[in-house]
């Protein structure tokens, strides 16, 4: 990188000056959570019970994206995504537990090639990945992580910039059984369905975020002890909670997720924004904080100049793909979302959707649904839920402003037959430039036959 030398006479002193131009290269840390969705935190949601006040301490020092999304709604092509720069069809990790082919560069790499050492704790890329994809030092431990990481720090040989990535594996299920709330006060959103289990599973998945809230302020005050003003920091989640409509769907509950960026002396503190990102995003950002651009063809650009206040918009569409997860969720989905609308695509609509919850129904995970099923006996409103639940229409359309939960699909609305249209055939061309063949992973469950939970899939 070619950099300019400001020369400022005070005495005999002089220094590097300007954006980009600082004689120390940035530190960064980034904290990665598992199945968080946006909506629960009071950072976006003001009316959830849940307590995240480190979440908000570090908001109040930098900026919080309204609209950050994710490429895919399952853990391994998510990661993928993030550490390629990548779209699922494009590297190969379509659907869960599959991997990017090796011929698509890492960008953690190029962080290495301009002298950072690049450390990971617990889930960060996923599973057999974090073994082999050339992190200079990694830790599998998934509990104590400001415990690991201080520890590294302290023996560490190098004293050049690091980047560190932080993987907590919450609140992934199985959720905690240490309850911080109590289960008749927990608010349910209105996409499930109201059973005393519900609350149950919702107040252990939201004692689990606000463990994660613990821990990330301990690793941000660990950043601000260790590298001053010298960092920055990123908090975010890989996809939507694993509860119905988000995970393995392209349901803003699924796709949309919390983003947060502090950067000393570069972001403008207790700041928001709406422009649109996406996961493919941010490590060709994190380059250029470095002081370096990533080459190549990549579907994620850097947003650094929304992160200094010079832009307030960036991607004008968000495209998500989704392709299924071995057995348990055959079914493969792509959307297109712009600030107002979404469109979405069910490839194989004539199937069940299902997934890990419904199907094995495991106690800190989805044994709630049984309770559910017994409220659709006799409460038309819950049977209903279950419906759309399980049966998709082929195509699903939504105005984002006034149905901010998706539950009402305007797919045969008069008044916005142009928009669907255009939003259809922008991502018809999209997964065709992709390379996208809809390909399916395993075989689907008909509609005409059982659930695969009355199946017995296991």
């Amino acid at each position: 990188m070619v950099r300019k030398t400001c020369l400022i006479t005070l005495g005999l002193s002089a220094y590097l000056c300007g954006w980009g131009q600082q004689k120390e290269q940035p530190n960064i840390v980034f904290y990665i959570t598992d199945d968080m969705g946006w909506m629960d935190t009071p950072l976006y949601n003001p009316a959830t019970q849940v307590q995240t006040p480190n979440l908000k301490k570090i908001a109040e020092q930098g900026l919080v994206f309204n609209k950050a999304f994710i490429a895919s709604p399952a853990c391994a092509p998510s990661r993928a995504a993030l550490l390629t720069g990548l779209m699922p069809a494009r590297t190969g990790a379509e659907a869960n537990h599959t991997y990017p082919d090796p011929k698509f560069p890492l960008l953690h790499k190029d962080l290495q090639e301009i002298g950072y050492e690049v450390a990971a704790f617990g889930k960060v890329a996923h599973g057999q990945e974090n073994q082999t994809c050339g992190f200079d030092f990694y830790s599998g431990k998934m509990n104590g992580l400001t415990e690991n990481v201080t520890d590294y720090l302290d023996h560490r040989a190098e004293d050049g910039p690091i980047a560190l990535l932080v993987g907590d594996r919450r609140p992934h299920v199985l959720w905690t059984d240490q309850l911080l709330y109590e289960p008749e006060e927990i608010n349910v959103p209105d996409f499930l369905i109201d059973t005393e289990e519900t609350r149950e599973h919702r107040a252990m998945y939201y004692s689990d975020i606000t463990g994660i809230d613990q821990e990330v302020g301990r690793i941000y005050e660990l950043a601000r002890e260790r590298f001053g003003d010298n960092f920055v920091f990123i908090f975010s989640s890989d996809h939507g909670a694993q509860w119905p409509f988000a995970k393995w769907n392209l349901y803003d509950a699924g796709t949309k997720v919390p983003l947060v960026v502090a950067w000393p002396g570069h972001i403008k503190p207790d700041t928001r924004t709406d422009a649109m990102v996406s996961w493919v995003d941010i490590f060709p950002t994190l380059l250029e904080i470095a002081g370096t651009k990533v080459s190549g063809d990549l579907d994620g650009q850097s947003f650094i100049k929304v992160l200094e206040g010079k832009k307030d918009k960036f991607r004008e569409y968000i495209f998500t793909t989704h392709s299924g997860d071995g057995r348990m969720n055959v079914y493969p989905i792509r959307s297109v979302r712009g600030d107002r609308f979404k469109f979405i695509l069910n490839l194989y609509p004539e199937n069940y959707h299902s997934n890990h919850s419904d199907i094995l129904r495991k106690p800190r995970a989805g044994a709630y649904w049984d309770s559910w099923d017994e409220a659709a006996k006799t409460d038309p409103a819950a049977a209903a839920i279950i419906q759309r639940y399980y049966v998709r229409p082929a195509e699903e359309f939504y105005d984002l402003e006034t149905d901010p939960t998706e539950q009402n699909n305007l797919i045969g609305s008069d008044e916005h037959q142009e928009q669907i249209q255009e939003m259809h055939q922008l991502l018809e061309e999209w997964m065709n430039e992709q390379g996208d063949t809809r390909a399916l992973f395993e075989t689907p469950y008909p509609i005409s036959g059982p659930t695969p939970h009355e199946l017995g899939i296991r």
